[in-house]
């Protein structure tokens, strides 16, 4: 069981050490991800319904917020130079504030959901928590070497 640990605590640091070494990139992943997530949620999920038992109204709202964090993330990618920890944080944060939006709309839509919308459900708000917790981590360390370079 330690090996199993030790090995994870490694992939962890090695992606933290990526992410700190190459902030501006995490905006891209984030970006993309959200585009991918807008298209699934508004066009794919929205066609299958009828297998995955979210409403399509929901799958609209859902698939709208996305696009958002889409246009921040890009912009962040190709006009932010400075402060990148900040601006990190802020993406983090909205993930994590989509996260309880999709999660109060899945409670809020429980008994139509069906196993297949729910699997998705869970594999989007993992994604979405492990690329907010990289975020936060980078953004913190960012943070404090901008900081330590002003001292």
């Amino acid at each position: 069981m330690d090996k199993v640990n030790s090995s994870k605590e490694m992939i962890i640091q090695r992606i933290l050490k990526w992410g700190n070494t190459n902030p501006k990139k995490l905006f891209r992943i984030d970006g993309l991800g959200a585009l991918l997530s807008a298209i699934l949620l508004g066009i794919v999920l929205v066609k299958l319904e009828y297998l995955f038992g979210i409403p399509k109204s929901t799958l609209y709202f859902l698939a709208s917020l996305p696009c958002l964090f889409a246009v921040y993330d890009f912009y962040c990618y190709y006009k932010i130079d400075k402060r990148v920890g900040f601006y990190l944080k802020g993406i983090a944060i909205l993930n994590l504030i989509y996260f309880c939006i999709s999660i109060a709309l899945a409670i809020y839509h429980r008994k139509e959901i069906t196993n297949l919308g729910w699997i998705y459900i869970f594999m989007e708000i993992l994604i979405i928590c492990v690329l907010a917790f990289i975020e936060l981590e980078v953004a913190k360390r960012q943070t404090e070497s901008t900081k330590n370079l002003m001292k």
